[in-house]
């Protein structure tokens, strides 16, 4: 009896320890009802995202945990500053340890540097792969300029996820009073900036950027619209007659017509001038519209219009550019799970709800959705949509060292606002840009 007693008791130990096993061995976790392996392919994956501080990045948060529960996908997500963020993607992407999958950056800064130093995945293949990026999410759905600004050698670095344009804001009851019509070409704002320009009164005619660097950016859009360019064939051209031109109508619009100390205005101070009613247009990102259009900024917002950037003897050619993208790292071990969770951040659905909350996207059809369009001025759309089908990808030069490039463009801007001789400048530093593009290069 007890021998008896003893054996069922070891054939139970035995029968309890096999089922342990079973349950703990495979690494698999059991698929949720309703669902099977093949609806969450990268369920346990841990992806890790390295995000700026930013608006966008504030309402994807809230959001995350339903990616997760739909995927199985876990987001370890990290929000930095600008400054941080590019610092320690420069550390980690360098260190090629694959410690990071999916990264917010500015491609406009540092695109050109990542692509050359092989930091990014070229999001070509996923996009043209009809199993991992299905119609439905309407890869040819964005505007093209900022497409182009996040393409470098053929390689598409990233997916946009904000985006702005140049435009010309103004005062609506001043142009109304004086019987004018928002600007067509850039003729026209040069002069309804002559004929608004009242400094007895405390209004200026026009206010923009005036510091060199910053200037460099919202003065693109007067150089492509006139036919020139930063940079043709591999060298700059900024001593061009169309550059010459574009930087000399930049320069007299603020030297004529612009409020005092411009060289110092980056463009919270220009847009400040034009907030408190001090200035009757202001031309600069559409990014920035609520700086003075919200009552707690502007005495003026409710006499704000928006108009498309003027024409110049190429056409109307503002930039249209992406501001932040989203990328996944070369080094990431994790790819197909880092796209899933990027193709998610920029799907329609997601996008819509981000640009509600005021955040613009690069997407035609959101632009053009009721619910995409409910946190915007319905004159400021049009313009944005309009813009975004003309713009230009760039409105800066695209070379590594961006900042020094910046710095020499800014000299000439500079020089034509204080009223010295433009294409001596403008001579000068393209001969140091080539110097620059001379040493990018080796």
């Amino acid at each position: 009896m007890k021998r008896f007693q003893r054996t069922w008791a070891l054939i139970m130990l035995v029968a309890i320890l096999g089922s342990v096993a079973l349950t703990g061995c495979g690494g698999t976790k059991e698929a949720p009802k309703g669902t099977s392996n093949s609806d969450k392919p990268y369920a346990g994956t841990t992806i890790r995202f390295l995000a700026a501080n930013h608006p966008w990045t504030e309402t994807l948060k809230t959001m995350i945990p339903d990616f997760e529960a739909k995927t199985g996908i876990k987001v370890q997500m990290e929000s930095i500053t600008e400054n941080q963020l590019t610092q320690k993607l420069t550390v980690e992407l360098t260190s090629g340890a694959g410690t990071v999958d999916v990264f917010m950056q500015r491609p406009l800064q540092e695109a050109k540097l990542f692509d050359k130093n092989g930091w990014y995945t070229d999001l070509t293949t996923y996009m043209n792969d009809a199993k991992k990026t299905p119609a439905e999410y309407g890869a040819s759905d964005y505007f093209q300029g900022p497409m182009q600004t996040e393409t470098v050698n053929g390689h598409l670095t990233g997916v946009p996820i904000v985006t702005e344009q140049e435009i010309v804001y103004y005062r609506k009851d001043l142009f109304q009073a004086a019987n004018l019509k928002a600007p067509k070409t850039i003729a026209d704002l040069e002069a309804a900036a002559k004929k608004l320009n009242n400094p007895d009164k405390g209004i200026y005619g026009i206010v923009m950027r005036g510091k060199g660097n910053p200037a460099v950016t919202q003065f693109s859009s007067f150089l492509y619209s006139e036919g020139g360019n930063f940079i043709e064939n591999g060298k700059f051209v900024l001593d061009s007659p169309a550059a010459t031109k574009a930087v000399t109508e930049y320069g007299n619009l603020l030297k004529n017509y612009g409020p005092p100390g411009v060289l110092n205005m980056e463009w919270p101070q220009a847009a400040a001038i034009f907030a408190q009613g001090k200035a009757a247009m202001w031309v600069d990102a559409n990014s920035l519209y609520k700086n003075v259009t919200a009552p707690d900024k502007s005495t003026i917002g409710d006499k704000v219009g928006f108009a498309m950037f003027p024409a110049g003897d190429k056409g109307a050619l503002p930039y249209s550019v992406t501001s932040w993208g989203l990328s996944i790292a070369k080094s990431s071990k994790n790819q197909d799970a880092a796209w899933e969770f990027l193709k998610w951040a920029t799907s329609k659905e997601v996008t819509t709800k981000i640009q509600s909350t005021g955040v613009p996207s690069a997407r035609t059809s959101v632009w053009e959705s009721d619910e995409g369009k409910k946190a915007w001025p319905a004159d400021w759309v049009s313009v944005a949509l309009e813009s975004g089908k003309v713009g230009s990808p760039a409105d800066r030069p695209l070379v590594i060292n961006v900042g020094k490039a910046r710095d020499l463009v800014g000299n000439i801007i500079t020089a034509a606002i204080t009223g010295k001789d433009v294409v001596a400048a403008a001579k000068t530093n393209n001969d140091a840009l080539n110097q620059l593009l001379t040493e990018e290069a080796k």
